[in-house]
């Protein structure tokens, strides 16, 4: 029990660290690098306690593409961040308000936690001894919880349609694809025959027109 009791102490240990470093440093790029650190431990974590299934989708999905595509994000846009500092003092008293209410609800949380002794008893089936991890995983999870993962799928489309709609942007001066406008068009309105002299051009007009 000394070697796994090592490892959880060392994984918990840089895991913690790396989330304090993610909001203490200054450089974006390092606070990624470091969140990924967080995602490695935090996977190594799940293996020791046997839900290695959790630990390789950690790995997969938040390391191998939510925390490598913030990396490119960042790296892409140069977003001046001294600029989105300039008020960071004039919200600094709002931010101790709710920064204070968040550590005294987490001293009540760490204060007042125990276990209940009927945590093990509030299975209702047993999972099957002949299975791995992950189709015990799928059993629960597909069966008896299947309404709340559907719910969950449901409330992240909402937020990412939400998302859409709060960003998206139309730029005036770009020209947008109208697909009824597409489907009546006819080979008189798609082709016009011009006529031009030699040693002569399309006027202005005529050339504007023709390129509309």
């Amino acid at each position: 029990m000394i070697l796994p009791a090592l490892f959880f102490y060392l994984f918990a240990g840089i895991c913690v660290a790396s989330a304090v470093m993610v909001i203490v440093s200054r450089n974006p790029v390092h606070s990624v690098l470091y969140l990924i650190l967080a995602f490695v431990n935090a996977s190594g974590l799940f293996v020791l306690m046997g839900a290695e299934f959790l630990g390789m989708m950690l790995i997969v999905v938040y390391v191998g593409a939510v925390a490598v595509l913030f990396l490119f994000v960042i790296m892409m846009l140069d977003v001046d961040f001294l600029e989105l500092r300039e008020g960071f003092i004039e919200y600094l008293p709002v931010g101790l308000v709710i920064g204070g209410i968040f550590l005294f609800e987490l001293l009540l949380t760490v204060g007042f936690w125990v276990i209940n002794p009927g945590v093990s008893k509030t299975i209702t089936a047993a999972i099957p001894a002949n299975v791995s991890n992950t189709e015990a995983l799928g059993l629960v999870l597909y069966t008896k919880y299947i309404h709340y993962f559907q719910l969950a799928g449901m409330v992240l489309l909402v937020a990412m349609i939400g998302a859409i709609v709060l960003t998206l942007r139309h730029k005036a001066k770009v020209k947008r694809q109208d697909i009824n406008v597409q489907n009546a068009r006819t080979p008189d309105m798609a082709m016009a025959m011009r006529k031009v002299a030699p040693g002569q051009g399309l006027s202005d007009a005529d050339a504007a027109e023709w390129v509309k």
